[in-house]
């Protein structure tokens, strides 16, 4: 009898066991199937890549290829990190200067390309004697969160201009509202500039006439660096190289067609309910934006962010950026560096440097 209860205990645990391992495994299937969990979600006009990419069938013409399942998981962009580190998702886009400081307190993430350029333009109001960024020096500046792409691109200028933006000589006062709130907030006065993305950006600039006082995509040295980018786990770019490669590629080729469609791309988005807005404005603003994709580039922007963050003292003391650089911007064997979209509906890989020169 006692050897029959130790037998029972004994399969009760390794029943246990077993419910906890199937619970764990959030990537597989219950036959054991691995499935990559792509994070989409619906509102922004940036997320135009993540959108086409899924429109369009590239997602499924990439995992088709490789044999690798796929699925799209409705998400709060917002919450991307805790559903990274959850292992909810495996991949997904975001600002590239939100994330990378938290790649550094140990979000284990690996970008895999850049997406496109720009989408954060600063303001004063139209009356106002502030004319550049030089002059924010004391000022009170909204922006949309303490830790959002805006406020690492904002301490990056101010800290070329020669304004101390370290945390523990503050030049000026960074004060947080929500993103739709600040054109509000700078015109009843109670700040001196806000730091804003589009679409909010533009409809700000058009209905309050503010002054723009800096714009990431015409700037000589954010203009070539991307804003948003594609990253997956750091597990997932080690264990299944070709279920991120394959994201990868559909991602780029949905950028690539952004770049050279900008129109038809802000139909589907609006026609699938994945973004709101006029048409002919979302048009002009994808347009605005440089969507060709790079591999190259998006380690150039890497580097070139964490070098002035350490340089602040936002980044840990002692980084070797090079060393930073490798391990959390990914190269595939079977990604090209760049796509061009061509006007017969193929892609064409291309080396993204010299096809700007």
């Amino acid at each position: 009898m006692k050897i029959l209860k130790k037998l029972a205990s004994f399969v009760l645990v390794l029943t246990l066991l077993s419910a906890l391992l199937l619970t764990g495994c959030s990537n597989k299937k219950d036959n054991g199937e691995y499935v990559f969990k792509i994070g989409t979600a619906n509102g922004s006009l940036c997320l135009a890549p993540l959108h086409v990419a899924a429109d369009l069938g590239y997602f499924e013409e990439e995992f088709n290829a490789v044999g690798i399942k796929y699925e799209l998981v409705e998400i709060d962009i917002q919450q991307t990190a805790d559903l990274i580190a959850s292992g909810k998702i495996d991949a997904c886009v975001g600002l590239a200067g939100s994330l990378i400081p938290q790649v550094d307190s140990g979000l284990e993430i690996t970008f895999t390309t850049g997406l496109h350029t720009g989408c954060t333009k600063f303001y004063a109001s139209a009356d106002s004697d502030i004319n550049d960024m030089s002059d924010l020096k004391g000022k009170k500046i909204g922006v949309p969160g303490m830790s959002d792409s805006a406020v690492v691109a904002l301490k990056r200028i101010l800290n070329d201009l020669g304004i101390n933006v370290s945390t523990n000589n503050m030049e000026i006062e960074l004060i947080v509202y929500n993103l739709t709130d600040l054109p509000l907030a700078l015109a009843n006065g109670a700040v001196d500039a806000v730091a804003l993305h589009d679409p909010v950006a533009a409809s700000a600039e058009s209905e309050y006439g503010f002054k723009k006082l800096f714009d990431l995509t015409e700037d000589g040295k954010f203009a070539e660096e991307y804003c948003c980018a594609a990253f997956v786990t750091t597990s997932t770019a080690s264990e299944h190289p070709e279920a991120a490669a394959a994201y990868t590629r559909a991602l780029m080729k949905a950028s690539a067609y952004v770049q050279a469609e900008p129109k038809n791309s802000a139909k589907l988005q609006i026609d699938n309910n994945q973004c709101s807005g006029e048409l002919e404005r979302n048009t002009k603003l994808l347009a605005s934006y440089n969507y060709q994709p790079s591999v190259s580039v998006m380690e150039d922007t890497f580097r070139n962010a964490c070098t002035d963050l350490l340089e602040i003292g936002d980044l840990k003391e002692g980084r070797d950026i090079n060393q930073f650089t490798s391990e959390h911007v990914a190269q595939f064997d079977s990604v090209p560096d760049s796509y061009i979209y061509n006007t017969n509906g193929t892609f064409s890989s291309v080396d993204s440097k010299k096809n700007n020169e």
